[in-house]
Parts: structure tokens; sequence; C-alpha cells
């Protein structure tokens, strides 16, 4: 996070770089810190978005070394692949509007015709600059790379490139307003992408219907096909992953599932955070926990809050 970008010896310190990715780097040093902070995205909201589920995307932190979880074809390694392939894309797009690369700027003002009383301006994110360095990032592993199988390779190729969909399909209109008084008699418009915790939302979605597929040779070269031959053909939207993952219930690190004991539950909830399902049916242990809150809080002309201090017990449920 301190490093400076300005040399080309600062490549090395990136662990995990393939021989592209790290001429990359060289070429490109101004992008490094849009993709390091890519990285650090994908880490914290996969863990976020996940935080109810059994599987928690906790092994992400150990990244680029991953465990088996996220490197045999899981549907959870479909869901880290997709995310980390928006993620980067993101974060240059958004780079390049905020002034932080010399070799792009805003994105181009869109054909279409703007509405009655809006006109396009302001600075829209750089998507396709994006979506070009981000692509070129973010597959060369799985090109270069000799490790693997070729349907592993084509299954990452194509959740990375569903991620870029996902968030190419986010791209939207955000306005300014301008006039007297707050009227808004004309509306300045660009075109912006969302916060990534929303990319990831929907892309929790297609993980949860993610299409268990198999690499065979149709026609002339092999593509990715559903399992089941009752299942609808693969989309460019769709997740897909080559093997079914542990239930996450018990610790296996062969199968990279760490297991859900000690996790925090929800004793009322009726969905994946609840006791029953996190703790797969073991039980849970029931502690006291004694918190301390603001409260009371009053507000003083001018300008500050005064609050009092108030100690209460909550109850925690563990799983055993």
């Amino acid at each position: 996070s301190e490093v400076a970008w300005n040399e080309s010896h600062h490549c090395r310190l990136l662990a995990g770089l393939v021989p592209d990715q790290f001429q990359m780097c060289r070429r490109n040093l101004e992008v490094m810190p849009s993709i390091v902070r890519a990285a650090r995205q994908t880490k914290s909201i996969c863990q976020k978005t996940f935080t109810d589920m059994r599987w928690n995307c906790s092994s992400i932190q150990r990244a680029p070394s991953f465990g088996p979880d996220l490197l045999k074809g899981t549907r959870e390694s479909a869901f880290a692949y997709a995310l980390a392939a928006a993620a980067v894309t993101h974060s240059i797009a958004q780079a390049c509007t905020s002034g932080e690369l010399p070799l792009c700027s805003c994105g181009s003002v869109p054909s279409e015709v703007p509405g009655p009383g809006f006109r396009w301006g302001g600075c829209g994110d750089n998507l396709p600059y994006g979506l070009q360095l981000g692509a070129a990032f973010a597959d060369s592993p799985l090109k270069s790379s000799k490790l693997g199988t070729q349907a592993l390779k084509a299954m990452n190729l194509h959740n990375n490139a569903v991620g870029r969909q996902v968030l190419s399909d986010s791209l939207e209109t955000k306005c300014k307003c301008h006039g007297v008084s707050g009227s808004c008699s004309v509306k300045t418009c660009w075109k912006g992408l969302p916060n990534l915790d929303e990319i990831a939302f929907d892309l929790k979605s297609k993980y949860l219907t993610a299409i268990k597929v198999t690499h065979r040779l149709i026609g002339p070269r092999k593509q990715l096909i559903p399992k089941e031959m009752d299942v609808r053909p693969v989309k460019e939207t769709d997740l897909v992953y080559l093997i079914n993952s542990p239930d996450y219930c018990t610790p296996n690190v062969h199968l990279g599932s760490l297991g859900t004991q000690d996790r925090q539950c929800n004793k009322t909830s009726l969905g994946s955070n609840s006791c029953n399902l996190l703790c797969c049916g073991r039980g849970y242990n029931t502690y006291t926990e004694e918190v301390v809150e603001r409260c009371h809080c009053k507000y003083h002309w001018c300008c500050y809050v005064v609050c009092k201090k108030c100690r209460r017990k909550v109850e925690r449920y563990v799983c055993k």
C-alpha cells in the first residue's frame, strides 16, 4: 500500500504474477494502484457478501495461495473469479474518471439522444478502457499458465467474462440538477458504474443458480455445456462450475472446507445464517456478552453532541 509505483522493480513486490502480468505491470506502472485496490476490494466484498453463509469466503485472504475451494472448479471459485475480474475493470474505469491515470480520461459522450430537460456532461466512467486493461490482466494467467486442465481454464475464462458482462450491463445514467433555488431546470447526466457491492450482489444471485458443466468437443472445438441434458444451454451471463462443493460443515483440508464450528449464528433467523443451517444441525452454545454503547445523546448549540455510555447484556449464539 505504501509503494509509489514509479520504478519497474516495484512489480517484483507482488506475489503470484505470471510473466504476462509482470510485463504489463512494468509497462503500465500507473495502473498498478488501481489493480492493488481491486484485489483488496475483492477480498473484503467477497467476505461481506458471504458473511451469512457456510462458505464465508475467508479462504480468499490467502490469495494468491488459494485452497481447494477456489482451485478445483467449484461454484465458489466461479464467484471469486467473476468478482475479481469485475473489480479490476471497475477500479481502472473509475481511476480514469478521477484523473489518476495519464493515458485515459472520462468516458466518451453517449451516442443516444438526451431526453428533454437534460444534457450529456460531467465525467462518465471509462468502461472501455477498464475492460481492455482489466481483461488483459485478469485473463493472462489463464491463457499463459500450463497449470490446470483445459476445462478449468475454460471455466475460469468464462466466469471472468461473466463478471465483466455484469459490470457492463450495470452502467447507468447518473444526473445532477442545476437551476435557481434547486429547481432542477436542467440536468447534467453521464454514464457511471454502481458500487462494487451491487455487482457482488448480482453475482451472488448467479452463484446460487450456477450451472454445472463439462468441457466437451462440439464441432471443431471444445465448449462448456451443461452436465445434465435437461438443463438449458449456458448463456454469457451464467456462472458455471465443474465439480460439486462440499457442504462446508466440517473441516476438511483436502476439500478446502474450514467448517462452521465457533461461527456466530442467528437464533431467530430462517435464512442461511440461522443456527440450524449454519451449525449443520450440531446445535449451538449461548453466551452472554456485555456491550458498551453511546446513548442519551444531546445536541449542543453550536456545534457538538454529548453522549453518555450505556452498558447492556446481549446473547450470542455460537455453533458447536
